[in-house]
């Protein structure tokens, strides 16, 4: 067990998923290798069940369910990390991926947008713009034009 989940993944000041929340999974790696590309389950997969998590408050886990929603597989979060030949090195980059995609679904909303309207030369010069590409445009039409 990599040293950083140990005793559980630390994903932010508040949040620390324990370890026996966290499930791994190895299979064969694909890509380069060498002879011991397919003898040895270097690819690793790191999975937490969002949906059965005892540490999550309602808000947190409603912000994960519909942020990373999309990754979810009845209600399993997994990170896959197969980049390395190793499969201790591929377990230590599959915690860090996982805190980071956890950190992003959990943190709030940033500040609502404020509308504003456009100014009254940035309309005009999108006008003009317009104008102009309609002008270029006929003329290259073989039909007559009609004048403006």
């Amino acid at each position: 067990m990599p040293s950083s989940i140990r005793s559980g993944l630390v994903v932010g000041p508040s949040l620390t998923i324990p370890r026996a929340e966290l499930t791994e999974r190895f299979s064969r790696s694909s890509g380069p290798g060498g002879q011991g590309v397919n003898t040895t389950d270097s690819r690793v997969e790191l999975s937490w069940d969002v949906g059965r998590s005892a540490v999550l408050s309602r808000v947190q886990r409603e912000r994960i369910l519909a942020r990373t929603g999309h990754r979810l597989v009845d209600g399993v979060l997994t990170v896959t990390a197969s980049e390395h030949r190793e499969q201790r090195r591929n377990r230590d980059a599959a915690a860090p991926g996982l805190a980071a995609l956890v950190a992003d679904a959990v943190a709030p909303p940033g500040p609502r947008r404020r509308a504003t309207r456009r100014t009254r030369g940035s309309q005009e010069h999108r006008l003009k713009a317009k104008k102009q590409r309609s002008a270029t445009k006929r003329m290259r039409s073989s039909r007559p034009s009609r004048d403006d």
